[in-house]
């Protein structure tokens, strides 16, 4: 038993040794768009297998450092270690229970001038100072692309259709199945009030039969 948890154990730091390199995210998308003018939220995430204690965290704009920050633990929010008016904190909710810490940053009233490459880096100590980054390219425009819709209009209005047409159908089947129950209980009210009254008549041609007239003397 003592080996087998060694054992898991061992495994267990060698998988996220393996996966270090994936400890700073910024997501499946590699770059994001935003219209000029208009406030944009970089994402970065954080992930460290061994936790991690007083992790420093920057923000790089091309070679320009934007943002710097320190994260004593992941039960508190990062402060400001090295701040920028244009740049703010969201709001997220902190999770206990997660291995994952939020670093996005909101860059605010971006302009032309702000389409490059983002790097979040992350530095901790627990891991004997190693550093990770991640890269996101921003591109600022004129107006975002509209999203044609016209399509997935097409597919729910097909959906809906076939939907209520199976429906009508259930229903049209359920009056046939009704209609066709409320026949036969009719030809069988029928077929027994028939036999009845054949019976009746059967029965009063034989007692007319049997009434013979008395002989006469």
């Amino acid at each position: 038993m003592a080996g087998g948890r060694l054992g898991a154990a061992l495994l267990g730091l060698l998988f996220c040794w393996a996966a270090r390199a994936l400890d700073v995210s910024v997501g499946k998308a590699t770059s994001i768009s935003a219209q000029n003018g208009t406030d944009v939220l970089l994402p970065c995430t954080f992930t460290a297998c061994i936790g991690f204690e007083n992790a420093l965290f920057s923000w790089w704009f091309n070679a320009t450092q934007l943002y710097t920050g320190r994260v004593s633990n992941k039960n508190v929010r990062p402060v400001c270690v090295v701040c920028n008016p244009r740049v703010e904190l969201p709001e997220v909710t902190l999770n206990k229970d997660s291995r994952e810490y939020n670093l996005s940053i909101l860059l605010l009233s971006v302009d032309f001038s702000d389409s490059g490459q983002y790097t979040c880096a992350v530095k901790n100590p627990k891991e004997k100072g190693a550093e990770h980054n991640a890269t996101i390219t921003l591109a600022v425009v004129v107006e975002l692309e509209k999203v044609d819709k016209t399509l997935a209009k097409i597919i729910a209005a097909v959906v809906g259709g076939v939907i209520g047409l199976l429906v009508l159908i259930l229903l049209l089947k359920k009056l046939i199945l009704f209609l066709l129950k409320k026949k036969k209980e009719k030809n069988n009210e029928c077929l027994v009030s028939s036999s009845g009254n054949d019976n009746t008549e059967n029965g009063l041609a034989g007692s007319k039969a049997d009434q013979k007239p008395a002989p006469k003397a």
